[in-house]
C-alpha cells in the first residue's frame, strides 16, 4: 500500500487591505517543490472583509518510499 507524506505552505498577500500576491514568488516555490517530487493537490485562499485574498493556502502530497530489507 502507497504511503503519503503532506505538506502545506501559506503565502501572505501584500497591499493595505491585501488582495495582491507576488505570482513570480510562488511560480519559483511550486517549481522547487516540484522538482523534490511534491505534487500540487489543493489550494484555497482565506479572506478577509470584501473578500479580498488574506492568505494562499497550497497542499502538496508525496510518496513515502519505504526502504525494504533484504535478509540473509
Amino acid at each position: 500500500m502507497k504511503k503519503w507524506s503532506y505538506k502545506v505552505i501559506e503565502f501572505d498577500s501584500k497591499g493595505f487591505v491585501g488582495g495582491k500576491v507576488n505570482s513570480r514568488n510562488i511560480e519559483d516555490r511550486l517549481n522547487e517543490l516540484g522538482n523534490q517530487g511534491w505534487a500540487l493537490v489543493s489550494s484555497f485562499t482565506t479572506n478577509q472583509a470584501y473578500g479580498q485574498t488574506n492568505k494562499i493556502v497550497f497542499t502538496f502530497k508525496r510518496e513515502i518510499e519505504e526502504t525494504r530489507v533484504v535478509g540473509n
